[in-house]
């Protein structure tokens, strides 16, 4: 059994910085590198993506970022847990065989884990009577959006993970599983954990780290309160987990980076998203954030001990995604003299043009740029005369051709408003996916496990 195990941060999101990931198997001396791709509405759009074209559906960076990282990562000895495979891990699993082959990769093995995608048996447990109330907004409705379905998929928990590294996957590719499930798998796998009672705090343990890291450079100086003290942000480098057997960890950073780990900064992204610190549920289990002690013990090495929490819940979180409408969209900006007095003038303009396409709206939002766009009607106006005034517009209507007449009415002032409109290229109307989170039980989940060799 291993005494501690090195793990590192390479991606918060799809979109997130390339560079520290590669920085991290060139030097970070990792036994993994954990990758985080997914979040609530990805899934939606990667869905649609596979019913286009049922070999799509993964995150498309995912064989750009490998065709780097896999090379690096034989050389290292370093194992990739990702949940690049979206939509689609089977897909994703076949193509990063392909590029193991094309890079010359031979005996690479590849882990996918499929099961979170419970799409096609939503059917089946509105018949079984499992309850699909919105945990977030009370509503029980479900039946009032399930032709619009697009997307089910259920948080899964690390078990995947575990066995597909149990079965030699130097790279392991799932879907859905939590976040901090990427963190959670390669440690039990490693240190013999299993759901018992006796390693209950551990697995939360694992969780607390996982969740504080799995945003990347979020726990190492982004999106802090003290951004003016963060230094060279611009060559940011991710977090890196020494996690050891006895449940305790350190968290630091590659030296000469970017950034920077202090107890400020892990406590600003322990209590990032959570709701009951005490209760912070997981589907591997539940840990307790109140109980974690934080040390600096050197320059970017924050300690943490004394963490636990309980077993895992009964119930998993299943997040559908379904189309909501579309968006019509612009927006324009005026000049000084008298900015604020020209973007109302043609907040009102557009108001009337409105009405005279007869549009058919859900709801409409007007934002002055650069006075309440962020703040709302808690902003107060400004008791000065700004150089210059931004006025968004935004309408969720039922149907694209709706969407079509915000674009239009928002060129239309480029004659009809007041003198000095300026804006770019017209937005085109763009379809909106809303996300309706619920419960299962865990029964309804059952991971897949396959194995595919380059």
């Amino acid at each position: 059994m291993r005494r501690s195990l090195r793990l590192g941060a390479g991606s918060g999101f799809w979109g997130d910085a390339f560079d520290p990931a590669v920085e991290l198997l060139e030097r970070g001396t990792l036994d993994y590198l954990s990758m985080d791709y997914l979040a609530e509405l990805t899934m939606a759009l990667l869905q649609r993506q596979r019913l286009k074209d049922p070999e799509t559906g993964y995150i498309p960076d995912l064989p750009a970022h490998l065709s780097v990282l896999l090379p690096l990562a034989r050389k290292s000895g370093t194992r990739i847990v990702c949940n690049g495979g979206g939509a689609n891990p089977r897909a994703a699993g076949e193509r990063i065989r392909s590029l193991a082959r094309e890079l010359g990769l031979n005996g690479l093995r590849i882990g996918v884990i499929e099961g979170d995608d419970v799409l096609d048996r939503l059917d089946e447990l509105i018949e079984s009577g499992t309850d699909l109330t919105n945990i977030d907004t009370g509503e029980t409705n479900f039946a009032a959006i399930r032709n619009r379905v697009v997307a089910a998929n259920v948080y899964t928990d690390s078990s995947g993970i575990v066995e597909a590294l149990a079965q030699g996957a130097d790279v392991v590719i799932a879907g859905r599983v939590s976040d901090n499930a990427l963190y959670v798998g390669p440690l039990m796998h490693e240190f013999g954990w299993s759901y018992g009672a006796a390693d209950t705090d551990r697995i939360a343990a694992a969780i607390t780290i996982g969740h504080v890291v799995e945003c990347a450079a979020a726990a190492t100086g982004g999106m802090s309160s003290r951004f003016d003290e963060m230094p060279n942000m611009g060559r940011v480098g991710f977090p890196i987990v020494e996690f050891d057997g006895d449940g305790t960890a350190v968290i630091t950073k590659l030296d000469q980076t970017g950034g920077r780990v202090d107890p400020f900064t892990v406590k600003e992204h322990l209590v990032y998203e959570i709701g009951d610190p005490r209760r912070y549920l997981m589907p591997d289990g539940v840990a307790d954030f109140t109980r974690v002690r934080l040390e600096e013990i050197g320059p970017d090495r924050v300690r943490l001990s004394h963490m636990g929490g309980g077993p895992r819940p009964e119930t998993l979180k299943l997040v559908v995604g379904y189309e909501d409408g579309w968006i019509g969209e612009g927006m324009m900006f005026f000049p000084w003299p008298d900015a604020l007095g020209r973007a109302e003038k043609a907040k009102q303009t557009l108001g009337e043009r409105f009405e005279r396409l007869k549009l058919k709206a859900d709801a409409v939002q007007f934002d002055l740029v650069g006075v309440n766009m962020l703040h709302g009607p808690a902003s107060p106006m400004p008791d000065y005369e700004p150089a210059e005034i931004g006025l968004r517009v935004a309408v969720h209507t039922a149907t694209r051709q709706e969407a079509e007449k915000v674009r239009r009415a928002c060129a239309q002032l480029w004659i009809m408003g007041p003198g000095g409109t300026s804006f770019g290229t017209p937005m085109k109307p763009r379809p909106v996916y809303g996300v309706w989170p619920t419960l299962v039980p865990q029964s309804v989940v059952t991971q897949r496990v396959s194995l595919l060799e380059a």
